[in-house]
């Protein structure tokens, strides 16, 4: 059995690791704050003491932290210390031409290369329920997808490094966009001089519902969702810079983004 490792223990990321540890993979795990690391280790992972030391450690690693440069500066570390024969993962959403470039780098040294972001949350992952868009060759698909298959019901390799975080901003800028279109039902509602409450109950019951609408409909104002929405932003964003004068990628944004503005404007209030 290969030995796993895995950098970035969030509320995505936490709950990844603790499926790949249940399914019996030896796991070794690091964190800037080593007492982060103890509810890993409760459960059967071990510690590493640096990023090198768990590359060089380990057959398969994980990386899921928040943004590029999260990603560059681990595998800046990471990468010359890994094996020849193992396995990078990229479960982080970055730009697809981060990916190319990783997947480059590893080629170089031997390393075969993943990118798989993932969607679901937190509780698709403590479920093992998540969505797990991959890119990549085969061969790393392959090697990785046993573990994987942990913490994901739908694997899917989509083509090359970096279709998977295509596949991401793709679904995440959708997301946005139909929360978006829900704040918009719901003020055009009250404009008609509609019960708020009552068109939210009906439309989750009708053709105008999406998994969007749902999340939406549970929250009493935009604000609520400041947690979420800067996440949202940055993979609409994410898109925009990948095709930057495409009418659908627009679209996306133009549809999403007075509700994101909302949302972040609480979110960077409660900040300041």
């Amino acid at each position: 059995m290969v030995t796993v490792g895995f950098i970035g223990l969030g509320s995505q990321g936490g709950p990844m690791a603790e499926r790949i540890v249940a399914a019996g993979f030896p796991l070794v795990v690091w964190a800037r704050r080593a007492e982060a690391l103890e509810p890993f280790v409760a459960k059967g992972a071990r510690a590493a003491g640096s990023v090198t030391e768990l590359g060089e450690r380990c057959d398969v690693v994980g990386i899921c932290v928040v943004d590029d440069a999260g990603v560059a500066a681990i595998c800046d570390e990471l990468i010359p210390a890994m094996k020849r024969g193992s396995c990078l993962v990229i479960h982080s959403t970055i730009l697809p031409d981060s990916c190319a470039a990783l997947a480059q780098r590893c080629a170089e040294e031997g390393i075969a290369f993943l990118d798989a972001p993932v969607s679901g949350g937190g509780p698709g992952a403590a479920a093992g329920t998540l969505a797990v868009m991959c890119g990549g060759a085969p061969e790393a698909f392959a090697l990785a997808k046993p573990v994987l298959a942990t913490f994901g019901a739908t694997i899917v390799l989509l083509g090359k490094a970096g279709a998977g975080q295509r596949a991401k901003i793709v679904n995440n800028a959708l997301m946005a966009a139909n929360m978006g279109l829900a704040h918009a039902a719901a003020q055009a509602g009250e404009a008609l001089g509609l019960d708020r409450a009552a068109l939210l109950g009906l439309i989750k019951v009708s053709s105008g519902r999406s998994f969007g609408f749902e999340v939406y409909a549970r929250l009493p104002t935009p604000e609520a969702f400041s947690h979420g929405a800067p996440l949202l932003v940055k993979d609409v964003a994410l898109l925009k810079t990948t095709l930057p004068d495409d009418p659908g990628a627009e679209a996306l944004r133009v549809a999403a983004a007075p509700f994101l503005s909302a949302a972040v404007g609480a979110s960077k209030e409660s900040a300041s």
